[in-house]
């Protein structure tokens, strides 16, 4: 299936509250005939528009190729939330590289919440940023691994977050579905498009070329690439692949290990008492495997992500399919009004950690960002901006993560994804 079209009407930014609220400039030319670059980057997203922005800001000339509009994808439809660190828990990372390279992601982890504010305050990017982000537990057993869990951080890497008991977190999410949590002051959250958007502009005025409209039809490997679209095609130095779920069958290698799936959000009616949904401006995540996220707007709208689907097309109901979720942890928002409903298409890898990779001599690729890409992602493209350049530290930490296919193939993946999702939401109704 194409999730380039698949669910979206090509061209056009969903029907979200998000493109409702952005400055979205008219659209950019789409590519026409041939031109030449440095660098050519597939994907208009916050990796490849931070990539584009770097490369350009170093003097390289740089197209990026847009198959509708910047920030069209999971970029600007995310929950906006920036957390510090890597996706997973650090005693994970910690398994499975040691703790010496575990140490050195958790470092790099910093660096992007570090790099998204950088970019926000260096370009005026008007994206509402704020800190703070909690992490909730619904039960004693979640309140216990959460309060070990920052006890350890607080510890082995001085990163230190509020811990809260159940009357305290009540004070700041008066949800009878939580227990207690954690708020780490060092993340944050904003608006996703918005904050895509000013990259777009910022990497324009650098000198990057965006074409909108231009989708990658074939790549063709050599001492130079060729990447041809309907209407025209860039020949270039080096390619950056920055296609998160929308890859399609652009290269087999990334489509192995990087799984696309969709997530929903929808956004409420302006409410009357938002204190009653929260009393502070942070984002939340709670300790479900199919996570609920939400956080207030600076309208003072509910923004609530949740629902699982196990198809690659949206379910007809967007709004019923959020609703559910939103009013087992806020009931008294039954009957509350839902003016935005939305889906966009993500990626996941087997371990949840980007896959960062050197496809070629002169190809990188960065994806599987797993619902952490806001700042991952940005910094990803940072990272392989420097490693054309020729300064592969950073990238060479991420691209040794461990990575796996996932199992069975393109034909048999979807299939057992659907069983494995199936099988944890089961266990979070039942709350085992």
């Amino acid at each position: 299936m194409d999730l380039l079209t698949a669910n979206d009407q090509p061209g056009a930014y969903p029907d979200s509250w998000y493109a409702a609220t952005a400055d979205s400039p008219a659209p950019r030319a789409p590519l026409q005939g041939g031109v030449q670059a440095d660098v050519c980057i597939v994907g208009a997203g916050y990796t490849g528009l931070s990539a584009a922005l770097h490369l350009a800001q170093a003097g390289r000339r740089v197209v990026v190729l847009e198959a509708h509009r910047a920030g069209f994808g999971a970029s600007g439809r995310n929950g906006g939330q920036l957390g510090t660190g890597q996706r997973v828990e650090q005693p994970y990372l910690e398994k499975i590289v040691g703790p010496e390279t575990a140490r050195r992601l958790w470092d790099m982890g910093l660096e992007t919440t570090d790099l998204v504010r950088h970019l926000i305050d260096t370009h005026q990017i008007d994206c509402f940023y704020r800190p703070g982000i909690a992490w909730t537990a619904e039960d004693e057993s979640d309140v216990a691994d959460l309060h070990a869990y920052a006890d350890h951080m607080d510890r082995h890497y001085n990163h230190r977050v509020d811990v809260l008991d159940r009357d305290a977190f009540h004070a700041i999410c008066p949800s009878p579905a939580y227990r207690g949590g954690v708020i780490d002051h060092k993340s944050g959250h904003l608006h996703p498009l918005r904050f895509a958007l000013g990259l777009a502009t910022a990497a324009e005025r650098a000198g990057a070329t965006i074409h909108e409209g231009s989708t990658v039809t074939s790549i063709t490997n050599g001492a130079q690439i060729t990447l041809k679209t309907d209407n025209g095609s860039v020949t270039a130095d080096h390619v950056i692949l920055a296609c998160n779920g929308y890859l399609g069958g652009l290269n087999a290698p990334v489509a192995a290990r990087v799984m696309p799936i969709n997530n929903f959000v929808a956004a409420t009616a302006p409410l009357d008492d938002p204190a009653s949904v929260l009393t502070q401006d942070i984002a939340v995540s709670d300790s479900r495997f199919v996570v609920n996220y939400f956080r207030l707007s600076h309208d003072n709208r509910l923004l609530f992500g949740g629902g699982e689907s196990y198809g690659y097309r949206f379910p007809r109901d967007i709004a019923a399919k959020v609703r559910k979720p939103m009013t087992q942890i806020f009931p008294h928002l039954a009957d509350v009004q839902i003016d935005y409903a939305w889906g966009g298409t993500l990626a996941i890898t087997m371990k949840r950690l980007p896959y960062v990779a050197r496809l070629a001599p002169n190809m990188l690729s960065a994806s599987g960002y797993s619902g952490h890409g806001v700042g991952t992602a940005t910094h990803a493209g940072m990272l392989m901006a420097q490693a054309v350049q020729g300064h592969t530290d950073g990238f060479d930490t991420m691209a040794a993560i461990p990575t796996t296919p996932f199992p069975g193939g393109a034909k048999l993946r979807s299939p057992l994804l659907v069983l494995a999702m199936t099988w944890y939401a089961l266990r979070d109704r039942l709350g085992l």
